[in-house]
Protein backbone atom coordinates (compact mmCIF):
# COMPACT_ATOMS: atom_id res chain seq x y z
CA UNK A 1 0.00 0.00 0.00
CA UNK A 2 1.50 3.40 -0.78
CA UNK A 3 1.84 5.91 1.83
CA UNK A 4 1.52 9.91 1.12
CA UNK A 5 1.67 12.80 1.94
CA UNK A 6 2.67 12.91 6.28
CA UNK A 7 1.90 9.75 6.86
CA UNK A 8 5.19 8.70 4.36
CA UNK A 9 7.96 10.14 6.37
CA UNK A 10 6.40 8.74 9.73
CA UNK A 11 6.31 4.85 8.46
CA UNK A 12 8.71 2.25 9.88
CA UNK A 13 12.00 2.03 9.22
CA UNK A 14 11.89 6.13 7.85
CA UNK A 15 14.65 6.80 10.70
CA UNK A 16 17.44 4.66 9.18
CA UNK A 17 16.60 6.23 5.65
CA UNK A 18 17.17 9.33 6.76
CA UNK A 19 20.61 7.92 7.77
CA UNK A 20 21.45 6.45 4.57
CA UNK A 21 20.66 2.94 5.39
CA UNK A 22 20.82 2.12 1.69
CA UNK A 23 17.69 0.01 1.22
CA UNK A 24 13.79 1.23 0.25
CA UNK A 25 11.35 1.01 3.17
CA UNK A 26 8.81 -2.31 3.68
CA UNK A 27 7.23 -3.15 0.73
CA UNK A 28 9.48 -2.15 -2.26
CA UNK A 29 12.97 -4.28 -1.46
CA UNK A 30 14.94 -3.66 -4.49
CA UNK A 31 14.67 -6.65 -6.01
CA UNK A 32 10.82 -5.72 -6.48
CA UNK A 33 12.53 -2.95 -9.17
CA UNK A 34 13.60 -3.41 -12.61
CA UNK A 35 17.65 -3.39 -13.28
CA UNK A 36 19.74 -2.03 -16.02
CA UNK A 37 20.97 -2.41 -19.05
CA UNK A 38 24.51 -2.93 -18.92
CA UNK A 39 26.99 -0.96 -21.10
CA UNK A 40 30.96 -0.44 -20.85
CA UNK A 41 32.66 -2.02 -17.56
CA UNK A 42 29.25 -3.00 -16.08
CA UNK A 43 27.66 0.86 -16.23
CA UNK A 44 24.07 0.76 -16.28
CA UNK A 45 22.58 2.10 -19.05
CA UNK A 46 19.40 3.29 -19.49
CA UNK A 47 18.41 2.36 -22.88
CA UNK A 48 16.96 -0.88 -22.35
CA UNK A 49 17.23 -1.78 -25.93
CA UNK A 50 13.83 -3.11 -26.70
CA UNK A 51 12.18 0.34 -27.43
CA UNK A 52 12.03 1.57 -23.72
CA UNK A 53 14.24 3.05 -21.65
CA UNK A 54 14.63 2.75 -17.15
CA UNK A 55 15.75 5.85 -15.63
CA UNK A 56 18.54 7.46 -14.66
CA UNK A 57 18.81 8.82 -18.39
CA UNK A 58 22.64 10.00 -16.84
CA UNK A 59 23.74 8.29 -13.77
CA UNK A 60 25.57 9.57 -11.17
CA UNK A 61 26.02 13.34 -9.39
CA UNK A 62 24.55 15.29 -12.68
CA UNK A 63 21.76 17.33 -10.87
CA UNK A 64 19.89 20.85 -12.13
CA UNK A 65 19.78 19.15 -15.72
CA UNK A 66 20.11 22.20 -18.82
CA UNK A 67 18.75 20.90 -22.12
CA UNK A 68 18.65 22.67 -25.69
CA UNK A 69 16.84 21.41 -28.17
CA UNK A 70 19.35 22.13 -31.32
CA UNK A 71 17.78 21.08 -34.34
CA UNK A 72 18.34 17.27 -34.34
CA UNK A 73 20.72 17.47 -31.88
CA UNK A 74 20.13 17.93 -27.98
CA UNK A 75 22.91 19.01 -25.43
CA UNK A 76 22.92 19.47 -22.06
CA UNK A 77 24.70 20.39 -18.71
CA UNK A 78 24.52 20.26 -15.16
CA UNK A 79 25.89 21.72 -12.25
CA UNK A 80 29.85 20.73 -11.16
CA UNK A 81 30.29 22.88 -8.35
CA UNK A 82 33.90 22.61 -7.06
CA UNK A 83 34.90 20.36 -9.82
CA UNK A 84 37.25 22.31 -12.15
CA UNK A 85 36.96 22.22 -15.72
CA UNK A 86 32.98 22.17 -15.22
CA UNK A 87 29.99 22.19 -16.62
CA UNK A 88 31.16 19.30 -19.16
CA UNK A 89 28.29 19.47 -22.19
CA UNK A 90 26.60 16.28 -22.96
CA UNK A 91 25.47 15.17 -26.79
CA UNK A 92 22.22 13.38 -27.88
CA UNK A 93 20.30 12.15 -30.46
CA UNK A 94 17.02 10.60 -28.68
CA UNK A 95 16.96 12.07 -25.00
CA UNK A 96 18.22 8.61 -23.70
CA UNK A 97 22.03 7.66 -24.85
CA UNK A 98 23.91 10.81 -23.90
CA UNK A 99 27.75 11.37 -24.66
CA UNK A 100 30.28 14.17 -23.11
CA UNK A 101 31.69 16.56 -25.61
CA UNK A 102 33.71 19.22 -23.63
CA UNK A 103 34.28 20.90 -20.47
CA UNK A 104 32.87 24.55 -21.16
CA UNK A 105 34.10 25.79 -17.85
CA UNK A 106 38.19 26.54 -17.28
CA UNK A 107 38.57 29.23 -14.62
CA UNK A 108 37.58 28.77 -11.14
CA UNK A 109 35.08 31.27 -10.54
CA UNK A 110 33.18 29.80 -7.21
CA UNK A 111 30.86 26.79 -6.49
CA UNK A 112 29.06 26.37 -10.25
CA UNK A 113 25.26 25.77 -9.59
CA UNK A 114 22.19 25.33 -11.53
CA UNK A 115 23.47 26.96 -15.02
CA UNK A 116 21.35 27.18 -18.13
CA UNK A 117 22.46 26.42 -21.45
CA UNK A 118 20.60 28.07 -24.67
CA UNK A 119 21.06 29.76 -28.09
CA UNK A 120 20.05 32.95 -29.53
CA UNK A 121 20.42 33.90 -32.80
CA UNK A 122 23.24 31.37 -33.75
CA UNK A 123 25.19 31.98 -30.55
CA UNK A 124 25.45 29.75 -27.86
CA UNK A 125 25.27 30.91 -24.13
CA UNK A 126 26.29 29.47 -20.67
CA UNK A 127 24.74 31.63 -17.77
CA UNK A 128 26.46 30.71 -14.59
CA UNK A 129 25.27 30.90 -11.24
CA UNK A 130 27.85 30.63 -8.35
CA UNK A 131 28.23 30.65 -4.59
CA UNK A 132 31.59 31.93 -2.93
CA UNK A 133 34.73 29.97 -2.42
CA UNK A 134 37.69 30.70 -0.32
CA UNK A 135 39.78 29.46 -4.11
CA UNK A 136 37.95 31.72 -6.89
CA UNK A 137 37.83 34.90 -4.55
CA UNK A 138 34.22 35.50 -6.05
CA UNK A 139 30.75 36.55 -4.17
CA UNK A 140 27.41 35.28 -4.99
CA UNK A 141 27.22 36.19 -8.62
CA UNK A 142 26.22 35.07 -12.07
CA UNK A 143 28.33 34.56 -14.85
CA UNK A 144 27.75 34.56 -18.67
CA UNK A 145 29.81 32.69 -21.12
CA UNK A 146 29.60 32.05 -24.73
CA UNK A 147 30.94 30.45 -28.10
CA UNK A 148 29.68 29.94 -31.48
CA UNK A 149 30.28 26.50 -31.79
CA UNK A 150 28.63 24.28 -28.94
CA UNK A 151 32.31 22.05 -28.66
CA UNK A 152 34.15 25.09 -27.98
CA UNK A 153 36.28 27.75 -27.55
CA UNK A 154 34.03 29.02 -25.05
CA UNK A 155 34.47 32.65 -24.08
CA UNK A 156 36.25 34.07 -20.69
CA UNK A 157 33.40 34.37 -17.57
CA UNK A 158 31.65 37.66 -17.61
CA UNK A 159 30.53 39.06 -14.54
CA UNK A 160 26.28 40.02 -14.52
CA UNK A 161 26.87 41.57 -10.85
CA UNK A 162 23.87 39.57 -9.29
CA UNK A 163 24.05 39.52 -5.68
CA UNK A 164 21.63 36.72 -3.79
CA UNK A 165 20.38 34.86 -6.95
CA UNK A 166 20.15 31.81 -8.13
CA UNK A 167 19.62 29.37 -11.10
CA UNK A 168 19.06 31.66 -14.12
CA UNK A 169 16.66 30.79 -16.80
CA UNK A 170 17.05 32.75 -20.18
CA UNK A 171 13.56 33.58 -21.64
CA UNK A 172 13.11 36.09 -24.86
CA UNK A 173 10.20 38.54 -24.94
CA UNK A 174 7.00 38.76 -27.31
CA UNK A 175 9.10 42.28 -28.39
CA UNK A 176 12.35 40.51 -28.50
CA UNK A 177 14.01 41.44 -24.82
CA UNK A 178 16.09 39.25 -23.67
CA UNK A 179 15.87 38.22 -19.55
CA UNK A 180 17.40 36.01 -16.84
CA UNK A 181 14.36 34.48 -14.56
CA UNK A 182 16.14 34.20 -11.33
CA UNK A 183 15.59 32.46 -7.79
CA UNK A 184 12.95 33.89 -6.08
CA UNK A 185 10.59 34.40 -8.53
CA UNK A 186 12.64 37.85 -9.65
CA UNK A 187 13.64 38.39 -13.60
CA UNK A 188 16.23 40.87 -14.67
CA UNK A 189 16.70 42.60 -18.60
CA UNK A 190 19.55 41.27 -20.51
CA UNK A 191 21.48 43.30 -22.57
CA UNK A 192 20.92 42.21 -26.59
CA UNK A 193 24.31 40.57 -26.76
CA UNK A 194 23.04 38.29 -23.66
CA UNK A 195 25.99 39.71 -21.72
CA UNK A 196 25.28 42.10 -19.53
CA UNK A 197 22.14 43.28 -17.42
CA UNK A 198 19.63 46.69 -17.59
CA UNK A 199 18.63 47.55 -14.15
CA UNK A 200 17.79 45.74 -11.32
CA UNK A 201 16.00 42.28 -10.45
CA UNK A 202 12.56 42.60 -10.12
CA UNK A 203 9.57 40.27 -8.55
CA UNK A 204 7.12 39.32 -11.20
CA UNK A 205 5.36 35.84 -10.02
CA UNK A 206 4.34 34.45 -6.52
CA UNK A 207 4.82 30.84 -6.83
CA UNK A 208 1.89 28.89 -5.92
CA UNK A 209 2.55 27.04 -2.49
CA UNK A 210 1.55 23.47 -0.96
CA UNK A 211 -0.22 22.93 1.45
CA UNK A 212 1.42 23.56 5.29
CA UNK A 213 1.15 19.68 6.71
CA UNK A 214 3.56 17.95 3.69
CA UNK A 215 6.92 17.20 4.43
CA UNK A 216 9.41 19.76 3.25
CA UNK A 217 12.78 21.35 3.68
CA UNK A 218 11.57 24.95 2.10
CA UNK A 219 9.44 26.99 0.30
CA UNK A 220 12.72 28.00 -1.96
CA UNK A 221 11.23 28.96 -5.17
CA UNK A 222 14.15 28.50 -7.55
CA UNK A 223 15.25 27.01 -11.25
CA UNK A 224 12.81 28.58 -13.47
CA UNK A 225 12.67 27.43 -17.21
CA UNK A 226 10.52 29.81 -19.74
CA UNK A 227 8.42 27.99 -22.79
CA UNK A 228 6.74 29.67 -25.04
CA UNK A 229 4.57 27.54 -26.99
CA UNK A 230 1.13 28.32 -29.26
CA UNK A 231 0.77 31.78 -27.77
CA UNK A 232 1.60 30.80 -23.98
CA UNK A 233 4.56 31.77 -22.02
CA UNK A 234 5.09 28.61 -19.60
CA UNK A 235 7.23 29.08 -16.79
CA UNK A 236 8.20 26.03 -14.50
CA UNK A 237 9.84 25.91 -11.62
CA UNK A 238 10.90 24.39 -8.67
CA UNK A 239 9.62 24.69 -4.99
CA UNK A 240 10.02 22.27 -1.25
CA UNK A 241 13.70 22.52 -1.42
CA UNK A 242 16.05 20.84 -3.09
CA UNK A 243 17.42 17.96 -0.56
CA UNK A 244 16.57 16.99 2.78
CA UNK A 245 12.66 15.08 3.42
CA UNK A 246 12.55 12.56 0.35
CA UNK A 247 9.25 14.03 -0.37
CA UNK A 248 10.12 17.84 -0.58
CA UNK A 249 11.41 18.98 -4.12
CA UNK A 250 8.67 19.21 -6.75
CA UNK A 251 7.63 20.74 -10.04
CA UNK A 252 5.45 23.49 -10.43
CA UNK A 253 4.07 25.16 -13.47
CA UNK A 254 2.19 28.48 -14.59
CA UNK A 255 1.43 30.59 -17.50
CA UNK A 256 0.63 33.88 -19.20
CA UNK A 257 0.29 35.89 -22.72
CA UNK A 258 2.87 37.87 -22.09
CA UNK A 259 7.02 37.63 -20.92
CA UNK A 260 5.22 40.35 -18.35
CA UNK A 261 2.75 38.33 -16.71
CA UNK A 262 0.31 38.48 -15.06
CA UNK A 263 0.96 34.40 -14.98
CA UNK A 264 -1.83 31.83 -13.57
CA UNK A 265 -0.87 28.87 -11.48
CA UNK A 266 -1.25 25.16 -12.96
CA UNK A 267 -4.85 23.80 -11.63
CA UNK A 268 -2.87 20.47 -11.03
CA UNK A 269 -0.05 21.52 -9.12
CA UNK A 270 2.50 20.11 -8.25
CA UNK A 271 3.07 18.55 -11.88
CA UNK A 272 5.97 16.42 -10.39
CA UNK A 273 6.75 15.32 -6.53
CA UNK A 274 7.66 12.33 -4.85
CA UNK A 275 4.86 11.35 -2.10
CA UNK A 276 6.49 7.92 -0.50
CA UNK A 277 9.88 6.79 0.59
CA UNK A 278 8.57 4.15 -0.92
CA UNK A 279 9.63 5.42 -4.21
CA UNK A 280 12.58 4.76 -6.22
CA UNK A 281 13.53 8.61 -7.32
CA UNK A 282 13.43 11.06 -4.19
CA UNK A 283 13.46 14.89 -4.25
CA UNK A 284 12.50 15.44 -7.50
CA UNK A 285 12.60 19.00 -8.96
CA UNK A 286 14.15 21.09 -11.41
CA UNK A 287 12.34 20.64 -14.32
CA UNK A 288 12.75 21.81 -18.04
CA UNK A 289 10.50 20.78 -20.94
CA UNK A 290 11.64 19.63 -24.13
CA UNK A 291 10.24 18.70 -27.58
CA UNK A 292 11.44 14.82 -28.79
CA UNK A 293 12.35 14.08 -32.09
CA UNK A 294 9.51 13.13 -33.27
CA UNK A 295 7.80 16.10 -32.00
CA UNK A 296 5.76 14.97 -29.08
CA UNK A 297 7.15 16.36 -25.16
CA UNK A 298 9.20 15.47 -22.49
CA UNK A 299 10.28 16.61 -19.35
CA UNK A 300 14.22 16.57 -17.86
CA UNK A 301 14.59 16.86 -14.26
CA UNK A 302 17.19 15.34 -11.20
CA UNK A 303 16.40 13.50 -7.80
CA UNK A 304 18.04 11.07 -5.79
CA UNK A 305 17.79 7.48 -5.93
CA UNK A 306 16.07 5.53 -3.20
CA UNK A 307 18.76 5.16 0.15
CA UNK A 308 21.94 6.46 -2.77
CA UNK A 309 22.28 10.23 -1.51
CA UNK A 310 25.74 9.64 -2.21
CA UNK A 311 25.35 9.29 -5.55
CA UNK A 312 23.79 12.98 -6.06
CA UNK A 313 20.82 14.43 -7.88
CA UNK A 314 20.31 12.18 -11.01
CA UNK A 315 19.18 13.43 -14.08
CA UNK A 316 15.47 11.67 -15.36
CA UNK A 317 13.19 11.80 -18.28
CA UNK A 318 9.57 11.46 -18.08
CA UNK A 319 6.66 11.82 -20.97
CA UNK A 320 4.74 15.35 -21.34
CA UNK A 321 1.31 16.06 -22.57
CA UNK A 322 -0.78 18.85 -23.19
CA UNK A 323 -3.96 19.36 -22.03
CA UNK A 324 -6.88 20.26 -24.94
CA UNK A 325 -6.79 23.69 -22.61
CA UNK A 326 -3.13 24.19 -22.88
CA UNK A 327 -1.74 22.82 -20.05
CA UNK A 328 1.18 20.51 -19.85
CA UNK A 329 0.48 17.45 -17.57
CA UNK A 330 3.98 15.29 -16.46
CA UNK A 331 3.86 11.60 -16.50
CA UNK A 332 6.13 8.50 -15.48
CA UNK A 333 4.34 8.51 -11.89
CA UNK A 334 7.59 7.54 -9.66
CA UNK A 335 9.92 6.14 -12.61
CA UNK A 336 10.90 2.67 -11.13
CA UNK A 337 9.63 0.57 -14.66
CA UNK A 338 10.94 0.93 -18.31
CA UNK A 339 8.83 3.76 -20.07
CA UNK A 340 8.51 3.77 -23.76
CA UNK A 341 11.64 5.86 -25.42
CA UNK A 342 11.20 9.02 -26.92
CA UNK A 343 9.58 8.49 -31.06
CA UNK A 344 12.17 9.39 -33.80
CA UNK A 345 16.02 10.21 -33.74
CA UNK A 346 19.21 7.52 -32.91
CA UNK A 347 20.35 5.93 -30.26
CA UNK A 348 24.24 5.95 -30.38
CA UNK A 349 26.66 4.93 -27.85
CA UNK A 350 25.79 6.02 -23.97
CA UNK A 351 28.54 7.51 -21.56
CA UNK A 352 32.28 6.95 -21.47
CA UNK A 353 34.43 4.50 -20.56
CA UNK A 354 36.05 5.45 -16.99
CA UNK A 355 38.89 3.20 -16.85
CA UNK A 356 42.03 5.56 -18.12
CA UNK A 357 45.59 4.15 -19.51
CA UNK A 358 46.23 7.92 -19.47
CA UNK A 359 47.27 7.41 -23.36
CA UNK A 360 44.72 10.47 -24.07
CA UNK A 361 43.47 13.42 -22.36
CA UNK A 362 40.57 13.10 -20.24
CA UNK A 363 40.86 16.07 -18.13
CA UNK A 364 38.15 18.08 -17.98
CA UNK A 365 35.76 15.32 -19.83
CA UNK A 366 36.42 12.86 -16.76
CA UNK A 367 39.07 14.29 -14.34
CA UNK A 368 38.59 17.47 -12.49
CA UNK A 369 40.18 19.15 -9.32
CA UNK A 370 38.37 20.12 -6.69
CA UNK A 371 38.09 23.38 -5.66
CA UNK A 372 42.00 23.86 -7.97
CA UNK A 373 43.95 27.11 -7.20
CA UNK A 374 45.16 29.39 -10.03
CA UNK A 375 47.76 27.45 -12.31
CA UNK A 376 46.55 23.80 -10.28
CA UNK A 377 46.92 22.24 -13.81
CA UNK A 378 50.60 22.90 -13.52
CA UNK A 379 50.79 20.11 -11.44
CA UNK A 380 49.49 17.39 -13.80
CA UNK A 381 51.61 16.34 -16.82
CA UNK A 382 50.68 12.92 -19.01
CA UNK A 383 53.31 11.56 -20.69
CA UNK A 384 54.31 7.67 -21.71
CA UNK A 385 50.55 6.23 -20.17
CA UNK A 386 51.00 7.82 -17.16
CA UNK A 387 49.62 10.78 -15.39
CA UNK A 388 52.19 12.66 -13.54
CA UNK A 389 50.67 14.32 -10.29
CA UNK A 390 53.07 17.09 -8.44
CA UNK A 391 52.45 17.04 -4.29
CA UNK A 392 50.56 19.76 -2.89
CA UNK A 393 49.71 20.23 0.98
CA UNK A 394 50.84 17.94 3.33
CA UNK A 395 46.76 15.86 3.62
CA UNK A 396 43.81 15.71 1.14
CA UNK A 397 41.80 17.95 2.96
CA UNK A 398 44.39 20.91 2.30
CA UNK A 399 45.48 19.88 -1.20
CA UNK A 400 43.18 19.52 -4.16
CA UNK A 401 42.32 15.66 -5.67
CA UNK A 402 41.77 14.39 -8.92
CA UNK A 403 37.55 13.37 -8.96
CA UNK A 404 35.41 12.08 -11.34
CA UNK A 405 31.37 11.32 -11.25
CA UNK A 406 30.35 7.76 -9.94
CA UNK A 407 27.47 6.63 -11.55
CA UNK A 408 26.70 3.18 -10.10
CA UNK A 409 25.74 1.95 -6.60
CA UNK A 410 28.49 -0.53 -6.72
CA UNK A 411 31.87 -0.33 -8.29
CA UNK A 412 35.50 -1.00 -7.59
CA UNK A 413 38.38 1.23 -9.61
CA UNK A 414 42.43 0.37 -8.60
CA UNK A 415 45.35 1.70 -10.24
CA UNK A 416 49.33 1.46 -9.69
CA UNK A 417 50.78 3.99 -7.79
CA UNK A 418 54.73 5.01 -7.63
CA UNK A 419 55.83 8.15 -5.04
CA UNK A 420 58.71 10.18 -4.54
CA UNK A 421 60.75 10.36 -1.54
CA UNK A 422 58.96 12.98 0.73
CA UNK A 423 56.04 12.50 -0.93
CA UNK A 424 52.25 10.84 -0.40
CA UNK A 425 49.99 9.56 -2.53
CA UNK A 426 46.49 7.59 -2.28
CA UNK A 427 43.06 6.43 -3.96
CA UNK A 428 40.33 7.98 -1.54
CA UNK A 429 36.37 8.26 -1.67
CA UNK A 430 36.02 12.32 -1.46
CA UNK A 431 32.79 14.25 -1.22
CA UNK A 432 34.91 17.93 0.25
CA UNK A 433 37.94 18.77 2.10
CA UNK A 434 36.22 17.82 5.15
CA UNK A 435 34.87 14.35 4.25
CA UNK A 436 36.10 11.37 2.36
CA UNK A 437 37.94 8.12 3.02
CA UNK A 438 40.56 5.89 1.51
CA UNK A 439 44.33 5.02 1.72
CA UNK A 440 47.60 6.93 1.10
CA UNK A 441 50.90 5.70 1.36
CA UNK A 442 54.56 6.37 0.95
CA UNK A 443 57.87 3.60 0.43
CA UNK A 444 58.19 3.17 4.55
CA UNK A 445 54.09 3.55 5.64
CA UNK A 446 50.45 3.93 5.08
CA UNK A 447 48.06 5.91 6.09
CA UNK A 448 44.24 5.79 6.43
CA UNK A 449 41.77 8.51 5.98
CA UNK A 450 37.98 8.26 7.62
CA UNK A 451 35.65 11.24 8.02
CA UNK A 452 38.63 13.33 6.35
CA UNK A 453 41.21 12.76 9.38
CA UNK A 454 43.94 10.16 9.48
CA UNK A 455 43.40 7.96 11.54
CA UNK A 456 45.99 5.67 11.65
CA UNK A 457 49.35 4.11 10.01
CA UNK A 458 50.61 1.19 9.64
CA UNK A 459 54.11 -0.37 8.02
CA UNK A 460 54.27 -0.34 4.13
CA UNK A 461 56.65 -3.23 3.20
CA UNK A 462 55.81 -2.71 -0.28
CA UNK A 463 58.08 0.12 -1.32
CA UNK A 464 57.57 3.08 -3.49
CA UNK A 465 55.31 1.38 -5.95
CA UNK A 466 52.07 -0.62 -5.40
CA UNK A 467 48.48 -1.12 -6.48
CA UNK A 468 45.25 0.39 -4.60
CA UNK A 469 41.64 -0.97 -4.98
CA UNK A 470 39.03 0.70 -3.54
CA UNK A 471 35.04 -1.37 -3.69
CA UNK A 472 32.23 0.58 -2.51
CA UNK A 473 29.51 -2.20 -2.10
CA UNK A 474 26.46 -0.24 -1.60
CA UNK A 475 28.63 1.78 1.00
CA UNK A 476 30.39 -0.91 2.20
CA UNK A 477 33.66 0.06 1.25
CA UNK A 478 36.93 -2.23 1.58
CA UNK A 479 40.57 -1.50 -0.03
CA UNK A 480 43.15 -3.83 -1.20
CA UNK A 481 46.57 -3.97 -1.76
CA UNK A 482 48.84 -5.65 -4.26
CA UNK A 483 52.61 -5.28 -5.10
CA UNK A 484 51.77 -7.41 -8.41
CA UNK A 485 48.31 -6.48 -9.31
CA UNK A 486 47.41 -10.14 -9.30
CA UNK A 487 47.96 -10.99 -5.75
CA UNK A 488 45.56 -8.83 -3.26
CA UNK A 489 45.14 -8.45 0.14
CA UNK A 490 42.65 -6.69 2.08
CA UNK A 491 43.84 -3.73 4.00
CA UNK A 492 43.17 -3.57 7.47
CA UNK A 493 40.19 -1.17 7.85
CA UNK A 494 36.74 -1.20 6.24
CA UNK A 495 34.30 1.74 5.95
CA UNK A 496 30.45 2.33 6.29
CA UNK A 497 29.99 6.06 4.13
CA UNK A 498 26.23 5.98 3.46
CA UNK A 499 26.24 9.49 5.55
CA UNK A 500 29.25 10.74 3.38
CA UNK A 501 26.16 12.95 1.73
CA UNK A 502 24.53 16.35 1.29
CA UNK A 503 22.05 16.00 3.90
CA UNK A 504 24.58 15.42 6.66
CA UNK A 505 28.04 17.36 5.18
CA UNK A 506 25.48 19.99 2.50
CA UNK A 507 27.05 21.30 -0.49
CA UNK A 508 24.55 18.95 -2.81
CA UNK A 509 27.36 17.12 -4.28
CA UNK A 510 28.22 13.44 -4.38
CA UNK A 511 31.12 10.64 -2.98
CA UNK A 512 33.69 10.50 -5.79
CA UNK A 513 36.63 8.56 -6.76
CA UNK A 514 39.54 10.30 -6.62
CA UNK A 515 43.42 10.61 -6.65
CA UNK A 516 45.33 12.15 -4.50
CA UNK A 517 49.66 14.01 -4.40
CA UNK A 518 50.45 15.72 -1.10
CA UNK A 519 54.24 16.68 -0.56
CA UNK A 520 57.08 17.47 -2.02
CA UNK A 521 57.70 15.74 -5.15
CA UNK A 522 55.43 13.59 -7.59
CA UNK A 523 53.10 10.65 -7.78
CA UNK A 524 52.76 8.58 -10.82
CA UNK A 525 49.22 6.95 -11.70
CA UNK A 526 49.12 4.11 -14.23
CA UNK A 527 46.51 1.63 -15.59
CA UNK A 528 43.49 3.12 -13.96
CA UNK A 529 40.67 0.79 -14.04
CA UNK A 530 37.18 0.86 -13.47
CA UNK A 531 34.49 -1.69 -13.22
CA UNK A 532 30.56 -1.64 -12.15
CA UNK A 533 29.26 -4.54 -10.38
CA UNK A 534 25.41 -5.48 -10.53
Amino acid sequence: MKLTRRRALTSAGLGSLLLGAGLPAAGAPPTAWPGWKRGQEGQRKGDLGDGTFLNPIVAGDHPDPSILKDGDDYYMTFSTFDAYPGLVIWHSKDLVNWQPLVAALQKNIGSVWAPELCRHKGRYYLYIPTKKTAVAGSRTTSWVIWADDIRGPWSEPVDLDLPRHIDPGHAVGEDGSRWLFLSGVDRVRLADDGLSTIGKPERVYEPWRYPDDWEVEAFSPEGPKVLRRDGWYYLVLAVGGTAGPPTGHMVIASRSRSINGPWEHHPRNPLVRTTSVEERWWSRGHATLVQGPAGDWWSVYHGYENGFWTLGRQTLLAPVTWTADGWPEFGGGDLSRPIPKPRGGAAGPHGMALSDDFSTDKYGVQWSFFSPSPGETRRLARRDRTLHLKGSGSQPSDSSPLVFVAPDQDYEFECQLEVDPGTRGGLLLFYDHKLYCGLGFDAQEFTMHRYGTEHGKFANPHGARLFLRVRNHKHVVSIHISSDGKTWKRGPRGYEVSGYHHNVRGGFMSLKPALYAVGAGEVRFRDFRYRAHL
